[in-house]
């Protein structure tokens, strides 16, 4: 079976993240490596008091390593999981949790979740339900609409 090579590249240089007004963190199989490696995690000056921060899956290691985490709930993936539990921090069983400025999604899937917070809070409720209803599943657009939105507005309602 042949292999497929995905190429990344960045369109700003990592420096930049001082000046984002949000910084979402994927996940990957490096995640591990990258919050080991102290000199990179200090070249994340993150601020939530400022800046919208989430994160998919192992992403939330990094916010655990740098202390966004501590005295809340995260949301990730099953495998990345118990590294958060050793850290301390409470492993929700749900797709999304938000807190303030930092939000937490768990499966690659829920994402979306994280894409409508983010939407939600930069350009509007209209903007964020018309970028999910574009990205639906023919058939399912108004569904899975109303569900994200959903879930995005109950997470946020419950914690005011």
């Amino acid at each position: 079976m042949a292999r497929t090579t995905v190429e990344v590249t960045g369109q700003r240089p990592l420096g930049f993240i001082t000046e984002a007004d949000v910084v979402l963190l994927g996940s990957g199989i490096k995640t591990r490596d990258v919050v080991a490696d102290d000199t990179l995690l200090t070249r994340l000056p993150l601020d939530p008091a400022r800046q919208l921060i989430g994160s998919q899956c192992s992403g939330a290691l990094v916010l655990a390593h740098l202390g966004l985490l501590t005295g809340r709930p995260a949301c990730t993936d099953a495998i990345t999981r118990p590294w958060l539990e050793e850290r301390g921090v409470t492993v929700l069983d749900a797709p999304f949790h938000a807190e303030g400025a930092i939000a937490t999604a768990g499966g690659c899937l829920a994402s979306v979740y994280l894409a409508a917070w983010t939407l939600l809070h930069t350009v509007g409720e209209s903007a964020a339900r018309a970028a999910i209803e574009y990205a639906a599943p023919v058939g399912e657009k108004q569904e899975i609409v109303q569900r994200v939105m959903s879930r995005v507005r109950t997470v946020e309602a419950a914690l005011r």
